[in-house]
């Protein structure tokens, strides 16, 4: 057998036993072994993996989402003399602010990270820690919803650059990450965990089911909020969703992921908020204080659950505060979304 084909054979097998000390000592013990394994088979993961879903943004120290960073342009490049990955991004957004409201950008950069990962008893850990910054981050504002309070180079537009800027550049990108991979998903943390540590989120879950999502996102008022996309790669597969509302009741639709992109695009480019170009899949409304459980069952493909917090989409409308544009009577969502067989039950 030629030795490629021994070499492929083997990381097969430590793989597919990930959780046998045999494999997993050796291969945790030598640095060299870790990167030829990255740098063969998880390399060429990366991008695919960062184009799936979008990322959320944090004003810190605030834990909760008050925005989305979508990436859609991704490369990579490995460098195995210094056993480092430039990943080259670029991609848009939104986020919400205090006064300027809806907020959108785009944003493009590369930056060298020094990728390991590590073999846990029932988890892979994959740790990028940055090497340098190699171009940008450049951070350009597209859009602010209340023109009006854009009234100098100081006001809104500068502190969305000055932070949003910052925040992707310090904590989505200088910080490095840690993806933790399981049987029942990916979960995704700014910093370096170690194991046996988690990403902390709102929901316990335990059915078994793949998990895409386990946050809290801020959703104010005459705002929404678009989660995912989400695939479903099969027929006989359905998303599972559990929300927790805390201040005022949100509807939530289920679109497909081109009704979304382009909904999104065209807030994005300054649009005012309306209905989605298409009506969605299905609908319903999440009350205060009281979990909701929905079973969705999906044709195969990509889908965004829409949190809408506005009197212009859906059939609830958020009771006007005069705080509004400063942060109040903002519906915070928590939230899971799984992915599990159409048949199976809460």
């Amino acid at each position: 057998m030629p030795l490629r084909a021994k070499l492929w054979a083997v990381v097969y097998v430590s793989l597919l036993f990930v959780g046998c000390p045999c494999f997993r000592d050796p291969i945790n013990a030598s640095p060299q072994v870790r990167w030829w394994l990255f740098s063969n088979f998880g390399a060429q993961r990366i991008c695919p993996e960062m184009q799936k879903r979008a990322a959320p943004l944090r004003l810190a120290p605030n834990p909760n989402a008050v925005g989305r960073f979508f990436p859609e342009q991704c490369q990579t490049t490995v460098n195995d003399a210094a056993q480092t990955v430039t990943i080259a991004f670029s991609g848009s957004g939104f986020a919400w602010a205090p006064i300027g409201g809806r907020v959108s950008f785009s944003v493009a950069g590369s930056v060298e990270y020094r990728m390991d990962f590590f073999l846990a008893e029932d988890a892979v850990y994959v740790w990028a820690r940055p090497a340098r910054i190699v171009t940008g981050p450049t951070f350009q504002v597209t859009s602010i919803e209340y023109k009006l309070a854009n009234w100098a180079a100081q006001g809104p537009a500068a502190y969305l650059v000055s932070t949003f800027g910052s925040q992707i550049v310090s904590s989505e990108i200088a910080s490095g990450f840690t993806v933790v991979h399981t049987d029942e998903g990916d979960e995704f943390a700014l910093g370096i965990l170690q194991p046996p540590r988690r990403p902390p989120k709102p929901f316990d879950t335990s059915s078994g089911r793949y998990a895409f999502a386990n946050e809290t996102t801020e959703v104010h008022p005459e705002q929404i909020d678009l989660l995912g996309p989400f695939e479903v790669a099969a027929a006989e597969q359905a998303l599972f969703a559990r929300l927790f509302v805390t201040g005022p009741a949100v509807d939530v639709l289920v679109i497909q992921r081109g009704t979304g992109d382009l909904w999104r695009r065209t807030l994005q480019e300054g649009g005012a908020l309306g209905p989605p170009p298409q009506p969605p899949i299905t609908s319903f409304t999440v009350v205060p204080g009281i979990e909701q459980r929905q079973r969705l069952p999906l044709a195969p493909g990509q889908y965004y659950l829409a949190l809408d917090n506005s009197s212009r989409t859906g059939s609830v409308s958020p009771p006007f505060s005069p705080l509004g544009v400063l942060g109040g009577n903002a519906a915070v969502v928590s939230y899971v979304v799984e992915l599990g067989d159409s048949d199976e039950s809460f």
